[in-house]
């Protein structure tokens, strides 16, 4: 079933702490927008516009961090009220690409990906490329230190960086939208303390239609698995703590692009999916794992 329909392309679907709403992320030339979503999916309405907003996620004092991508590829400050902030376009001599997707850290500290490409050069005039699994990548993740403004770019040389969350086990995960792998990191103190690991990959080895898919948003539930919305593959991909397959579950239409859990103690998945504008709803066996907001 839906919860809303009637979305411009919709991205990541969040709650705010004290669970009073959603919000996500329109990403369509139309909306290009921030979007407030009541608890009960009936009332929608647009926060702000922005461009094009590929992320989202909030504070602990309801500001809506957003990882924009065109025109001005950025990191914007939204507020609940409508008022819009660039707050970095990036390092001094390496700016922002293709922001992503964010998530807060135990340490305060937002963590984005960048995709690591233009959306001009990714997508002319809207138009994905011929050769995109051959594109001149190099996909980043960043550290944030929204009280500061220092930013740290942690890794960098992947194709296509896009999902990032935090496991139960205190490790970064994130994806790599061409190859379908999922790489996890230890982090201590704001830094790395190794290389990247692979930990699992969502790619379903039958699939047999021809064209672009690949891990999108993702998030972990409390049982310890990483549930991971797989877009062109129409479904969200459930990987174990080992990092295997675990299950998929089938969304309607065949673009979801970031997942999240319910309200506290509700086990239920809610899906963005660009196909048909909609936030799609799963009956789940388990609630989320607990979020940090900064």
């Amino acid at each position: 079933m839906n919860f809303v329909n009637g979305l411009g392309a919709p991205e990541t679907p969040r709650q705010l702490q004290d669970q009073s709403c959603w919000v996500c992320v329109e990403m369509s030339s139309d909306t290009g927008c921030v979007t407030q979503i009541s608890l009960d999916g009936k009332d929608v309405r647009q926060v702000a516009k922005t461009g094009r907003p590929n992320g989202c996620v909030p504070d602990r004092s309801n500001v809506i961090w957003v990882a924009e991508t065109y025109p001005t590829p950025s990191l914007v400050r939204v507020t609940l009220d409508g008022d819009v902030s660039v707050f970095s376009k990036g390092l001094e001599n390496e700016p922002f690409l293709f922001p992503n997707d964010l998530v807060f850290g135990s340490d305060g500290s937002l963590y984005m990906t960048d995709s690591g490409i233009l959306l001009d050069d990714w997508a002319p005039g809207g138009k994905l490329r011929p050769d995109w699994q051959n594109a001149d990548f190099d996909g980043c993740v960043f550290r944030i230190d929204l009280k500061s403004g220092d930013i740290t770019k942690l890794d960098s040389g992947q194709k296509f960086t896009n999902g990032i969350a935090f496991g139960l086990d205190g490790l970064l995960y994130v994806n790599e939208m061409i190859t379908g792998n999922i790489y996890r990191y230890r982090i201590f103190d704001g830094k790395l303390t190794g290389e990247r690991e692979k930990f699992g990959n969502v790619l379903d080895p039958e699939w047999k239609e021809s064209g672009f898919r690949g891990p999108d948003g993702m998030t972990f539930g409390a049982d310890g698995h990483l549930y991971c919305a797989v877009f062109g593959q129409g479904d969200i991909t459930v990987l174990d703590s080992s990092g295997i397959v675990n299950r998929r579950i089938k969304t309607e239409g065949k673009y979801p692009t970031n997942v999240a859990f319910g309200p506290r103690g509700e086990k239920k998945l809610y899906v963005t999916e660009n196909q048909y504008g909609a936030i799609e709803l799963f009956d789940v066996d388990t609630t989320g794992a607990e979020l940090y907001y900064g």
